[in-house]
């Protein structure tokens, strides 16, 4: 099995900043894409940055100039770096990541973590 755990929310102030850490371990062979969501109450889960294994990486675009994503393959993990935090970040964190697990036989995963809090206070 493929676990992520997430680490690194909390709460800021406006114009703060936080990083946020995703780590993938368990049974994995590869990691190919992985990505940072975020759900606040009442609202559907969103896309926030999202890399490939080839670097290519995308941005929501109320998040591009202020966050900065980043992976570190050797370790399988995932980085967020959230600068210029507003009140509108405020939600629960989510990173997803697949890839190719080997538990005898390589196959499929696509796995999310449990989530990490960031409320930015006004």
């Amino acid at each position: 099995q493929v676990q992520l755990v997430e680490s690194g929310g909390g709460l800021v102030n406006t114009g703060g900043s936080l990083k946020l850490t995703c780590v993938v371990s368990g049974s994995v062979f590869s990691v190919a894409y992985m990505a940072w969501y975020r759900q606040s109450p009442g609202k559907q889960r969103e896309l926030v940055a999202s890399s490939d294994n080839s670097g290519r990486t995308n941005y929501d675009y109320t998040v591009r100039g202020r966050f900065t994503i980043s992976r570190d393959n050797a370790k399988n993990t995932l980085y967020l770096i959230m600068n210029n935090l507003k009140p509108e970040d405020t939600a629960v964190y989510y990173c997803n990541a697949n890839g190719i697990s080997h538990t005898g036989r390589y196959q499929d995963f696509d796995t999310w973590g449990q989530g990490t809090q960031v409320t930015v206070s006004s």
